[in-house]
């Protein structure tokens, strides 16, 4: 049986169409779904005996819950338990224009980045479509409000589950879905080259952003195994075919921490990496944990750092700082859960 929340309205088309249905009845499930929010689906009650009978028998509704929720100043972070006991974690943020959630798009990750918490947790499973989208469900119930953008950037590297984080876009962003524009819908990467050429060729408007977090190739392999695989010529250049192909600025992440990324010559460093690319620099203060043994830059480090990439020529901003006080950096609150 599979949940009826990882199908997108195209899947349910197909599925009503096999059975000799029209295929608007997915609109219609879709509607009960995400406009009405009726989530048994014996109360989809325009659809005829025989058809909702099939889809009892073929679909599930079923939930992963929220087991801890921590609250800081404009911040929500939630551990979810998954419907097979493991857990993984989303953060809602609290801007002027509006909220914004970071989900999860995978049980531990991987890609081993030595600043990272969720680089302790290694990959158990990939994240199934259904399990990203009631993320974003459970938190919009939670605080009463609806959720305006989405960032892929939590648990997990998301083009590491490609098609399952391409089947949660498609149905947030579908009008009859959870109808999120897709451009407040942004996915991040730490540089997985044939996946970023792979999402080059959608015609989307989905925002890329890469986790860059060094500006050279040998302050990258320090902290980013991924580096030793594709490294930043590599990276580079398909990040320029990637925004002649898609004419779309990215976003380049960089988290600031001290004395391994964060000096004059890094900023003239990446500076040069950048100059002339469609790209705006976010630049992150880190935020610390107490199982890794990397502290955050200073704000006159942080300072510095922007000013010379404005006098360079290259757009950048400093995030606000999110979190710091309710263990919002990504994977810590799954690992000091009972999940150890």
């Amino acid at each position: 049986m599979k949940n009826i929340f990882g199908y997108t309205r195209g899947m349910l088309e197909d599925y009503f169409l096999e059975l000799g249905e029209k295929k608007f009845k997915a609109q219609q499930v879709f509607e009960w779904l995400y406009l009405k929010k009726v989530y048994d689906i014996k109360g989809f009650t325009n659809i005829k005996k025989e058809s909702l009978e099939k889809l009892l028998k073929d679909f599930d509704t079923t939930f992963i819950k929220i087991t801890k929720v921590l609250e800081g100043k404009d911040v929500k972070k939630f551990l979810f338990t998954l419907i097979d006991g493991e857990k993984i974690e989303a953060v809602l943020m609290e801007h002027d224009y509006g909220l914004s959630v970071c989900v999860s798009s995978q049980v531990g990750c991987n890609m081993g980045c030595k600043f990272c918490e969720s680089g302790r947790l290694k990959k158990i499973r990939d994240l199934e479509a259904y399990e990203i989208v009631l993320q974003i469900i459970l938190i919009e119930e939670y605080v009463k409000k609806r959720i305006r953008s989405v960032v892929i950037m939590g648990i997990g590297e998301p083009f590491d589950n490609y098609d399952n984080i391409m089947r949660f876009i498609e149905i947030i962003n579908d009008p009859k879905g959870l109808a999120i524009g897709a451009r407040h819908i942004t996915v991040s990467t730490c540089g997985l080259v044939p996946k970023i050429k792979e999402f080059s060729e959608l015609d989307w408007q989905v925002n890329l952003a890469i986790s860059l977090h060094g500006a050279t190739d040998y302050v990258r392999n320090k902290i980013m195994p991924v580096n030793k695989v594709y490294s930043l010529d590599v990276l580079m250049d398909t990040l320029r075919e990637y925004i002649v192909k898609t004419n779309r600025r990215v976003t380049i992440e960089y988290v600031m921490l001290n004395m391994v990324n964060d000096g004059e010559n890094d900023a003239h460093n990446l500076a040069k990496l950048l100059r002339g690319m469609n790209v705006y620099v976010n630049l992150i203060p880190y935020n610390e944990t107490s199982h890794i043994e990397y502290s955050k830059s200073s704000k006159s480090k942080i300072d510095k750092f922007y000013t010379i990439l404005k006098e360079e020529g290259i757009n950048v901003t400093v995030r606000r700082e999110f979190g710091g006080n309710i263990k919002a950096a990504c994977g810590q609150l799954r690992s000091e859960s009972d999940c150890k």
